[in-house]
């Protein structure tokens, strides 16, 4: 393919799209509301953890970067009560302060949720592949400036402002090396092989396979015990 017909398909504000787009996605699914996200992104200079509680995730692999989400408290237990109401949790029993341990575990576990479906579109749209460490969710009162411990030779940092449905604001930071993806020849992202989902489906059939040979195994066992009794 000649340099002319090669097409730059990602770049920094695409990965940051995309990045965004998990964030919706979980979110609305996790709460049973709409969030959304500006239209314009920030270009900054450092990235950090904010006031009332902020989160931030490591990946590596075919790029290096941080995601940091910062809530206001606020914020942070209207998602959390959404969630938990959605999960079924009577009222009664949620949290009533966004310093809860359980507050922190939640949010933690939504921004899982979300590197993961991030890391594997990456994985099927651009054929690469990235790790993430475990989210780390902390409460605080002051700001904390973080950095990349691999460094990164061209840094690239954004910010996007997002909305709740009650219009409640979160924002989203992202320090990423400058990366683009160029295109080599067509191919359909739908067929490639996602290997956290084979292992998902070998570990549902063995557990399956596991309780159909239990359930045989009970089943005979009662039967001997049935003869045994002349039944």
């Amino acid at each position: 393919m000649s340099s002319e017909n090669k097409a730059v398909v990602y770049g920094t504000e695409d990965l940051l799209e995309s990045l965004c787009n998990s964030v919706t996605k979980v979110l609305n699914a996790a709460t049973q509301s709409q969030v959304n996200y500006a239209g314009m992104v920030q270009r900054i200079t450092k990235i950090g953890l904010k006031p009332d509680i902020g989160c931030f995730v490591l990946f590596d692999g075919g790029f290096t970067g941080l995601v940091v989400l910062n809530f206001a408290a606020g914020t942070a237990m209207e998602i959390y009560e959404r969630y938990m109401l959605h999960m079924g949790m009577p009222k009664s029993e949620l949290a009533s302060s966004h310093t809860s341990d359980e507050v922190a575990n939640i949010m933690g576990e939504l921004m899982n949720q979300i590197v993961g479906d991030f890391t594997g579109k990456v994985r099927r749209e651009l054929q690469t592949n990235i790790t993430q460490n475990q989210p780390k969710m902390l409460v605080l009162n002051k700001q904390i400036v973080l950095s990349v411990d691999t460094p990164l030779d061209r840094p690239e940092m954004r910010r996007v402002s997002f909305y709740t449905e009650t219009g409640n604001v979160f924002y989203l930071e992202l320090a990423i090396d400058r990366t683009e993806f160029i295109r080599l020849r067509d191919f359909d992202s739908s067929e490639i092989v996602d290997p956290d989902a084979l292992m998902d489906q070998e570990r549902a059939a063995h557990l399956a396979g596991g309780a159909s040979s239990a359930a045989a195994s009970a089943d005979h066992d009662a039967d001997e015990l049935l003869r045994s009794l002349g039944m």
